[in-house]
């Protein structure tokens, strides 16, 4: 059964296998990235030193690479920051020694008027923050289906993690396939993203409840779809505004934020259109076909247990 939206007929449950089709094939997809082209992982997950630069005049990437030739660096990252690009975080592969540190801060002391800061990063750590990141996204998932299967049922709960896997393995495939640098404002954008996810999918999955209540009678599949596509209309118009208001800020971040903060920015802005995806067009229809399973099965167990000779119900 088809619902109105601005006066148009909707129907999205008739074209299920179409979104899981997309979402099989872009998942085959990133695989076969991750494989091949594997992560930019910077130096906050691999090891690494990372020289934070501060001049009194705006600088640009050319001459931050040039005054690192001069005295023999080759930098693998130039990111600029600040109000007039007086900033400067510049990455290197591989830890740096003592002498090594030393010697930048001398020069570039004497060059931009300000001694720069250096950290490091060795393998250890590296690895560390990425078991962190791991483990960080495990137990909001975990925590998640708790908490859907306790306000709704487990069958809410699973289909919500599948969609927040299918939305934080497209930021991770796109950014393969671009091969932008994965660092800490990545993972904190992909928590973001999975924090928004939730929330959009609950939204969805609340309506679809109420709509259950209000239903006389769910005894097969075509009632479960009325169901589903009624509720998807009925917060489709919630659920465009809502992420054209952050996709909005998140693009706003992007371009007015500096080179800092622009993966994360461009993270939330891949994960806003994942996220609203998968609640509207993943979870819900994967809701839809593992509840009609469910009810065939209690009806054809009725059928089994119904005494011979008497009429079911």
């Amino acid at each position: 059964m088809s619902f109105n939206f601005q006066n148009r007929e909707i129907d999205f449950v008739k074209h299920r296998k179409k979104f899981f089709a997309f979402s099989g094939l872009f998942t085959l997809l990133g695989i076969v990235l991750l494989l091949t082209l594997g992560l930019n992982l910077g130096i906050d997950f691999e090891s690494g030193s990372r020289v934070d630069l501060l001049s009194t005049e705006p600088i640009t990437q050319e001459e931050v690479m040039e005054e690192f030739a001069q005295i023999g660096f080759i930098p693998d990252d130039v990111q600029l920051g600040g109000d007039q690009n007086e900033m400067a975080s510049v990455g290197f592969i591989g830890v740096l020694s003592p002498e090594e540190i030393n010697e930048i801060q001398a020069y570039f002391a004497n060059a931009y008027g300000h001694e720069p800061s250096v950290s490091t990063v060795d393998p250890i750590i590296g690895a560390e923050l990425a078991r962190n990141a791991l483990i960080s996204v495990l137990i909001a998932s975990v925590g998640i289906i708790i908490y859907v299967t306790i306000r709704f049922e487990l069958l809410y709960g699973i289909a919500a993690i599948v969609a927040l896997l299918h939305d934080a393995f497209f930021i991770i495939a796109v950014f393969s396939l671009l091969q932008i640098e994965v660092n800490v404002p990545f993972i904190a954008a992909v928590l973001t993203i999975v924090g928004y996810s939730i929330n959009d999918t609950i939204v969805t999955f609340d309506r679809i409840r109420e709509n259950t209540k209000l239903a006389k009678r769910v005894k097969d599949f075509e009632d479960l779809a009325s169901i589903v596509n009624k509720s998807l209309v009925q917060t489709l118009a919630r659920s465009i505004n809502t992420v054209l208001t952050v996709v909005f800020a998140a693009t706003a971040i992007f371009i007015f934020g500096g080179e800092a903060i622009r993966s994360f920015a461009f993270a939330l802005l891949i994960g806003l259109v994942a996220g609203t995806y998968s609640s509207m067009f993943l979870a819900s229809q994967l809701w839809l076909i593992w509840k009609a399973k469910q009810l065939k099965k209690k009806k054809f167990d009725s059928h089994k247990q119904q005494p011979e000779g008497e009429p079911t119900v």
